[in-house]
């Protein structure tokens, strides 16, 4: 049927006010199904731990919700167990102070919190000598809830299955919340360690002298996606990125606007060409990724702060920020790369980049192991 042009505005216009009410009650079911498990696994939680159930009385409650309502799924034992480890853990004093220690830094909590806090009863009652701890934790089981409520139960599993510390957890439930993860990009998250490369790029950026954003950069960056041979060349490697450019945004991170490759600029009578330049909305700044195909190099950094300068002087526009670089390496040495970096004022990094997964427990080790170092090098420094 075709429609008449005089009327398409106000079909949209209908079609949007529907879409939004969908999406408003898709919403308000996710966050009672949520809460509702949330406060099972309380009961449940509280019974079990108290001695008052024993193991067969989960699965005797399993036999009586299933007699009641027979076509209801995910309360069967296996369910009930995970909504008791879903209340454990998002109840546990760590998870609390972690949330309270985001929301005191910066009102970063604040950015990902509902506007609409959930309204939960808490009958437990606050002993006399209750430390600021535990009182902070009954005052901010709202503020725990209505993060919760912002992500469905699905992700909620993945999270909870796949991740060991609070500090994971809390990381990739601000990840979901702010970046609007669907399953499959968390589940890509997960696989390919994200929580642990951001890190590294954290403690990296830490030694060396340069301000870049807080958690927003990876290192190494897992390009997998790319199918390339052993024997690539960097055309090869820039042609694979821009064939592969939603994975490649996927993967260091949202809210990058692409410019293009073989961007040019030109200084005196010469022209250059850059390889991939973004737009980054958030950091209103442009952000320029040089790609070399093997281990850093000193002289890399010279190249790189030539075309930050000349993309500040011709390129960006005065309302915006001073241009990021992030020069990426198939290999480096993190003592060179402190050494290069040491008396550059460019706001830049030196990342690695991987063609295939790595197992998450080699860069867990690599986490711990660079912790180590610094700590012994921020003791030595005392010591001196």
């Amino acid at each position: 049927m075709k429609l008449n042009n005089t009327y398409t505005q106000d079909f949209e216009h209908i079609f949007t006010l529907i879409t939004e009410a969908r999406n408003r009650v898709y919403s308000k079911a996710n966050s009672e199904l949520v809460l509702l498990y949330f406060n099972v696994g309380k009961v449940v939680s509280e019974k079990v731990s108290s001695g008052n159930w024993g193991e067969n009385t989960v699965q005797q409650l399993a036999d009586f919700i299933q007699s009641k309502v027979p076509n209801l799924s995910g309360f069967n034992r296996r369910g009930l167990y995970r909504m008791r480890q879903f209340y454990e853990v998002y109840s546990d004093n760590q998870f609390v102070s972690a949330l309270l220690h985001l929301r005191n830094n910066e009102s970063k909590l604040n950015k990902i919190v509902s506007p609409v806090a959930t309204q939960i009863k808490q009958n437990q009652k606050v002993s006399p000598l209750a430390t600021q701890l535990q009182i902070a934790e009954s005052e901010l089981i709202e503020l725990v809830l209505s993060l919760m409520t912002q992500i469905s139960w699905t992700h909620h599993l993945l999270i909870l299955s796949k991740t060991k510390t609070v500090e994971e957890k809390i990381f990739y439930l601000s990840n979901c919340i702010t970046e609007k993860l669907s399953k499959r990009e968390l589940e890509r998250q997960l696989k390919s360690a994200t929580f642990e490369r951001t890190m590294l790029s954290k403690q990296v950026v830490s030694t060396m002298q340069t301000q870049l954003p807080e958690n927003f950069f990876k290192d190494p960056y897992i390009f997998e996606f790319l199918d390339l041979p052993d024997g690539h060349s960097e055309k090869d490697l820039e042609k694979a990125i821009t064939l592969n450019l939603q994975k490649f945004i996927l993967e260091i991170g949202k809210g990058f606007a692409y410019m293009g490759e073989q961007y040019r600029i030109q200084v005196g009578s010469r022209d250059f060409h850059t390889d991939l330049l973004f737009y980054h909305r958030d950091l209103q700044c442009l952000v320029l990724f040089e790609l070399k195909i093997e281990d850093f190099e000193p002289e890399f950094i010279g190249k790189l702060n030539f075309y930050l300068e000349a993309l500040d002087r011709d390129v960006k526009r005065p309302h915006e920020n001073p241009s990021i670089g992030i020069l990426l390496c198939k290999g480096k040495e993190m003592e060179v790369v402190e050494y290069a970096m040491a008396r550059n004022i460019s706001p830049a990094i030196v990342a690695e980049y991987e063609t295939k997964l790595i197992d998450k427990k080699i860069l867990a080790d690599k986490l711990h192991q660079l912790g180590q170092i610094l700590d012994k090098t921020e003791q030595q420094e005392k010591e001196l």
